[in-house]
């Protein structure tokens, strides 16, 4: 019998660059600086284990902005709309179903979003799991009293920038006293964030729906929303991915990938389930690298899938090929994971640009 196979996408980094929520908080004044320090203050939060809150609920917390401004889900659609594919995902996604895959999205992005892009590569609706925003029932329910507020956070927390500590004791302060106090109620139970835990809850889901659990599935990842999926999935036997990764995913993963184009997943998905060969695959890939480093027609065949040899074809007639980076991390010391992290932050800048520095 054909083992089934599902393997669960994070969708920012994984399949398109764009952190959507960060442009569409550009659209106000002084956005990307205030998502840059509300981003800040989430990862501090998700990393001293605050009680009730997951990582990636920077996503609830701008909501307040967003109103106070006049964004809507328009918005978010016109701006989703820009957002690029990362290269190659497409092609693998339709590869992976050709191969028997069942394809799924696990993404902290507003549904605007996470369905604009998912449609785009070929996952439908109900095969993404996403942050639901109801951004004009919140709006219509919103007070003078709470507007005005807003409007004062806004300009006294760009006063705390270069002051992390006085930054955090500012917006405790806003979004767990003087805003649920106007009737607002608590950031985090205004809309439900898919982050963090919320990531495991959705992956178990979508893996029970086939009758599996979260050690027969492959999951893709490269932020602080997505470590406790990958350490969930690692630790019950899965395979857990860390693409393009920032230091705070890698150490959560088994596998690390650091590439330009997201068809050499495929040499994993080849695989998958066997482990061992995957392992025995990627330290082959590491000990060759420096062969064919600049040219992809000396990828050894037994390095090569179907979908691989289509991707040479095609890089071969571009030019600057600069090969992938594979890493198995189970058991990695830190000076191997510290080359890991330096390999991953040069492949998710040239990839994610501006977004890369988001935690």
């Amino acid at each position: 019998m054909t083992p089934q196979k599902l393997i669960c996408f994070d969708l920012e980094g994984p399949l398109s660059p764009q952190d959507n929520a960060y442009e569409v908080v550009a659209l106000i004044p002084g956005g990307r600086e205030i998502f840059e320090m509300i981003s800040r203050y989430d990862d501090i939060l998700a990393l001293e284990g605050r009680e009730g809150y997951e990582p990636g609920d920077t996503l609830a917390l701008i909501v307040p902005f967003l109103i106070y401004h006049g964004i809507t889900k328009e918005d978010i659609r016109r701006v989703s709309s820009r957002a690029e594919i990362v290269k190659g995902a497409g092609e693998l996604v339709m590869h992976l179903k050709e191969d028997g895959w069942d394809v799924k999205i696990i993404s902290t992005s507003y549904r605007e979003h996470a369905y604009s892009i998912g449609s785009r590569i070929g996952i439908s609706g109900e095969d993404i799991a996403c942050t639901e925003l109801n951004l004009e029932d919140i709006a219509a329910g919103m007070r003078e009293e709470t507007l005005s507020l807003i409007g004062d956070a806004v300009s006294e927390l760009l006063g705390h920038r270069g002051d992390e500590d006085d930054m955090v004791k500012f917006l405790d302060r806003f979004f767990f006293k003087l805003l649920p106090d106007t009737g607002y109620g608590n950031p985090l139970e205004r809309v439900r964030v898919i982050g963090g835990k919320r990531k495991v809850d959705a992956a178990r889901m979508f893996a029970e729906g086939k009758g599996l659990k979260l050690g027969d599935i492959m999951v893709v990842g490269d932020s602080i929303t997505d470590c406790r999926m990958l350490d969930c999935v690692r630790r019950e036997g899965g395979i857990a991915v860390a693409f393009n990764a920032n230091r705070y995913a890698l150490p959560h993963a088994n596998f690390a990938l650091a590439t330009l184009d997201m068809r050499f997943l495929d040499l994993l998905c080849e695989h998958f389930p066997d482990k061992e060969h995957m392992v025995e695959t990627v330290q082959k890939w590491q000990q060759t690298r420096g062969i064919f480093e600049h040219d992809p027609g000396k990828i050894p065949t037994d390095l090569r899938t179907r979908l691989i040899d289509d991707l040479i074809d095609d890089l071969s007639d571009a030019g600057g090929f600069i090969a992938p980076y594979f890493h198995y991390l189970e058991g990695a010391d830190d000076g191997l994971m510290e080359k890991v992290e330096a390999v991953h932050a040069r492949f998710r800048e040239k990839v994610r640009g501006r977004a890369s520095i988001l935690g």
